[in-house]
């Protein structure tokens, strides 16, 4: 199926692994131009990677999305090297690296920087990238969020919390950016392997006597067989395939919507 985006630039936070670089591939194999932006330095190999498979124009730049200056670069570069910006994908995110049940388990201290990345970051990027859109009266912007931004997990009660303020975020956009025909969706994934998820795993299991500890294989198909009606793992590559649907015209009327791929952990009324 032709998705239409072979002539587009999509700016893709949070891209030198798990979601968002499966993310960039699936844009890079329509035919996207792709700006890949991590605090990582490997977002150079990332990059490279992609760029043999697909032979696209894509270009990484290792960028903090906490700092709001940096982003600013980010559209800069984008705008002076492509000419424009078609999507923004925001999947830069982070845990609090510690196990947060019951939450008073946590310092205050323990929340900063989760809000900083997963809800500021994507502020920082929007803010950063709207004015090409709203000039040229067209565009995407995609938040990855996650079920626990709409279930309230106890696991991780920063990166929860986090995760439910940029849904509301997307809301708001959507309804200050339709006018200029940018539309504004969250994708929510459930059960994925990516390194952030391993991390949730490994903060429950340190905090578990020896008795209780369990693998990582062990306890993730234990809590898939427990919350997702699928019984299955998602894979990044199930989430890229809604972002590019996303971006795409066959999308033209989708906006302002929080929409899971989740093997049907939450279904919605």
């Amino acid at each position: 199926m032709n998705l239409n985006l072979s002539n587009d630039t999509a700016v893709i936070t949070g891209g030198a692994s798990g979601i968002g670089k499966s993310i960039a591939e699936l844009f890079a194999a329509n035919g996207s131009s792709v700006v890949l932006v991590d605090r990582d330095p490997k977002v150079e190999d990332t990059a490279a990677e992609i760029r043999s498979k697909y032979d696209c124009q894509i270009a990484p730049m290792t960028t903090d999305v906490t700092d709001f200056s940096a982003m600013q670069t980010v559209a800069e570069f984008t705008n002076q090297t492509f000419a424009r910006c078609d999507h923004l994908i925001c999947a830069a995110g982070a845990g609090s690296g510690k196990y947060g049940f019951p939450f008073w388990n946590l310092e205050p201290a323990d929340w900063e920087n989760v809000l900083q990345v997963n809800l500021m970051g994507t502020v920082n990027a929007v803010q950063a990238m709207v004015p090409t859109m709203i000039a040229a009266k067209r565009g995407t912007i995609l938040i990855l969020s996650s079920v626990a931004g709409q279930i309230g997990s106890q696991t991780d009660p920063p990166y929860s919390a986090a995760k439910a303020a940029v849904i509301n975020f997307a809301q708001c956009a959507a309804k200050d950016l339709a006018p200029y025909d940018v539309r504004v969706n969250t994708i929510c994934p459930g059960m994925v392997k990516t390194p952030l998820n391993r991390s949730v795993w490994a903060t429950w299991n340190a905090s578990q006597p020896d008795s209780a500890k369990k693998s990582y294989d062990d306890w993730a198909a234990e809590k898939i067989r427990n919350i997702a009606p699928l019984n299955r793992w998602q894979d990044p590559e199930d989430v890229a395939a809604m972002a590019v649907f996303l971006a795409s015209p066959l999308a033209k009327n989708i906006t302002g919507q929080t929409i899971n791929v989740d093997g049907g952990q939450v279904m919605h009324s």
